[in-house]
């Protein structure tokens, strides 16, 4: 599959089969997103793959609002926490002269190098925004003074989930060249 079609592929998959994920595919997601890019080099991110049943469980439950959004991530046999870390100084003190947090554009890349590795593996993944951080950083143990960028479902998509087209703008209406 060559890179757009990769893209053409990979979607939010919210429906999971019961088949559960082999580690090394896992690891694969994983070493995809230790190579992604990130401002100065800082890899500003730590991964928690939580795969015990019971804990999984508690984590899926904490990325559920009360009107039971998200609640596939139930049936997700995998979730990845990614947390962010500072940058290096250097990044610090360049986001702070630019009123930017780097470390946050950089845990959407490394996010994406986790869903498209998985999605050249045959796996599904769902990137999650809203989740009870303080609840799973208490599940998880993470020291209070850091924070979850993302809740990435991952697991086999189940038998009768289709590849849904994608509705996006025109590009006619997103490019502009060398003015607005």
């Amino acid at each position: 599959m060559n890179f757009l079609e990769l893209v053409h592929t990979r979607q939010s998959v919210r429906r999971y089969s019961a088949k559960p994920v082999e580690n090394e595919l896992v690891l694969k997601c994983l070493e995809a997103a230790r190579l992604a890019p990130s401002a100065s080099n800082s890899q500003p991110w730590r991964f928690i793959i939580v795969d015990e049943p019971g804990l999984r469980q508690k984590v899926a439950q904490a990325t559920i609002t009360q009107n039971l959004i998200n609640s596939f991530s139930l049936r997700a046999p995998v979730i990845i926490v990614i947390v962010v870390e500072k940058p290096k100084l250097l990044t610090q003190f360049a986001g702070w002269l630019k009123k930017r947090e780097f470390e946050w554009t950089d845990l959407g890349i490394t996010a994406e190098h986790i869903c498209l590795q998985a999605t050249e593996l045959g796996l599904g993944t769902c990137m999650i925004g809203w989740f009870n951080e303080p609840k799973i950083i208490q599940l998880l143990n993470i020291p209070s003074n850091k924070r979850i960028g993302l809740v990435i479902t991952m697991g086999y998509p189940a038998e009768n989930y289709l590849l849904r087209k994608k509705i996006r703008k025109k590009i006619e209406t997103l490019v502009s060249y060398n003015k607005w």
